[in-house]
């Protein structure tokens, strides 16, 4: 079946279709990684987006159950270049192809990615239509063009989890799993590292949570109770917790005054904090600060961070279309990680409150993991408070 790409400037693109069939509007954006399209389909960040990988060949190694990173995935469409013909991994329960069709996401294969990201480069995100339907060019485009974006808009309330829920409370969700010899694939999948005593209670807020950061937290002994995003500060502090964790999520992080609200409220309780990603930007704005939408934003495996305190550069896993303003920080807040290729805010640190947070992902995966420690960070900070 052909497929579609239309871009807001008029832009058009032909290829083949694959997953579902059917039609979606988003902002189409770019990443980088080699690797790691389940992760980038399921994670809730990419809520209202074409995702475009600029790996050429994509689909190899299938999709597996255990490794998704929400309760389904979030993107709107996906744009690739070649769809592997083979699947080929001992883990894999269904191809791309099958995957997609079952959460009902279109998805065009046989374009000129590179052709695309080098526009996006130049232009910026730009707003899209994918379709896997019979439709005409410039109805394609004029439904690019009438789609309001992602300013402004709130996308967190459709993904975050509605309800509180402790995060695998019979520990069989977060330990890591390890090569063994065995009788069979079923039973390399069981093989699990031993899990640390959960001895920390914390809150996470959920604006779209990936699981990998709860097994994370898991891992470092954390016993984490998980919160939906609405959830005022007063509530989360009912349930006595060591510390609070901000999660990742999608869209302008401006839109939600409610989490700004609750979480300029926990600074002030002076509980620890960490955040990551649009955790990371709320509390840019929960310490007074602004925020600004990138031209077209940081998403792939290979983004340089350098730390201003240790001098250390961490090669980081990325996935955001918003950044902190740095200029906007009060003198109580110090930006200690930079991104060098754009100089943009990374982290930051509260000069007097046991307070800090990223704006990558240091629960990576499938990597890379030079951020890993951060979790380990979290704990001692609670440990020192």
């Amino acid at each position: 079946m052909k497929a579609i790409l239309a871009l807001e400037d008029g832009s058009v693109f032909h290829g083949r279709a694959f997953g579902a069939r059917g039609s979606a509007c988003g902002e189409v954006c770019f990443n980088t990684s080699m690797t790691g399209y389940q992760e980038i389909l399921t994670d809730p960040s990419y809520k209202g987006q074409i995702v475009t990988m600029t790996y050429p060949q994509i689909g190899n190694y299938g999709v597996n159950a255990q490794d998704v990173e929400s309760w389904r995935p979030h993107a709107a469409g996906f744009v690739i270049r070649e769809l592997s013909p083979v699947v080929s991994n001992w883990r894999a329960d269904f191809t791309l192809a099958e995957y997609l069709e079952k959460n009902s996401i279109p998805a065009i294969e046989g374009i000129d990615t590179r052709a695309l990201t080098k526009k996006l480069r130049v232009r910026g995100a730009m707003n899209g239509f994918i379709s896997t339907e019979e439709i005409a060019d410039d109805e394609a485009v004029a439904k690019a063009k009438h789609w309001p974006g992602l300013v402004g808009v709130d996308y967190v309330r459709e993904v975050t989890h509605s309800k509180p829920f402790a995060w695998d409370e019979l520990d069989r969700q977060s330990a890591s799993f390890k090569l063994a010899s065995g009788a069979g694939p079923a039973d390399f999948r069981n093989v699990r590292d031993p899990l640390p005593p959960a001895d920390v209670p914390i809150v996470a807020y959920d604006f779209g949570i990936k699981y990998n950061i709860l097994r994370r937290l898991r891992q470092r002994g954390f016993r984490v109770q998980v919160l939906p995003a609405t959830t005022p500060a007063e509530e989360a502090l009912k349930h006595k917790p060591a510390g609070v964790f901000l999660s990742n999520g999608p869209g302008d992080p401006a839109a939600l005054t409610y989490a700004i609200r609750a979480v300029a409220d926990l600074v002030r309780s002076g509980i620890p904090i960490f955040g990551i990603c649009l955790g990371h930007q709320i509390l840019g704005l929960a310490f007074g600060g602004k925020t600004f939408k990138l031209k077209f934003g940081h998403r792939g495996a290979n983004q340089p961070v350098k730390d201003l305190e240790t001098g250390k550069v961490e090669i980081t896993s990325q996935n955001h279309g918003f950044a902190v303003d740095a200029d906007s920080m009060p003198g109580e807040v110090s930006v200690n990680r930079i991104n060098l290729n754009d100089q943009t805010v990374e982290g930051m640190r509260h000069k007097g409150k046991p307070i800090f947070c990223v704006q990558y992902h240091p629960e990576a995966s499938p990597g890379p993991h030079d951020s890993t420690p951060l979790f380990d960070e979290f704990r001692a900070m609670i440990a020192a408070h």
